[in-house]
């Protein structure tokens, strides 16, 4: 299946299938913040991340996560990967360490991979 450009919402089959095919309990995943689409699935974010560059996506927009559908709606998201750490863009860690850009990976999550309110079978 390897990694899906979402810029509508996905199957929870789809997403069972990303899930299971690396890492079973979860699902790696890149939002263009300014785009408002996700690239999701794969081993590596930086596979997410060339994706949404090869597809015209600017660095500074681009921002990392982990997405875990089997945890309650406010623990799914999970804000961490190498490919954030990014210092001229004030985000030294490879958490993101801004809200703004925390909200807006949460509400992309939220339209495109699963509502607060939806699951997957376990």
């Amino acid at each position: 299946m390897s990694i899906k450009i979402l810029n509508n919402k996905i199957s929870p089959e789809e997403l069972q299938e990303l899930c299971d095919e690396y890492f079973g309990t979860f699902v790696k995943f890149v939002v263009d913040i300014e785009k408002e689409i996700i690239a999701i699935g794969g081993e590596l974010h930086a596979d997410a991340e060339a994706e949404l560059l090869e597809r015209g996506s600017m660095q500074k927009n681009i921002w990392g996560a982990n997405y875990y559908p089997y945890r309650d709606a406010e623990n799914r998201v999970e804000y961490t990967a190498l490919i954030n750490i990014r210092p001229r863009d004030d985000n030294p860690a490879m958490e993101i360490l801004d809200d703004d850009i925390c909200a807006k990976v949460r509400s992309l999550a939220e339209e495109y991979i699963l509502a607060p309110d939806e699951g997957i079978p376990e």
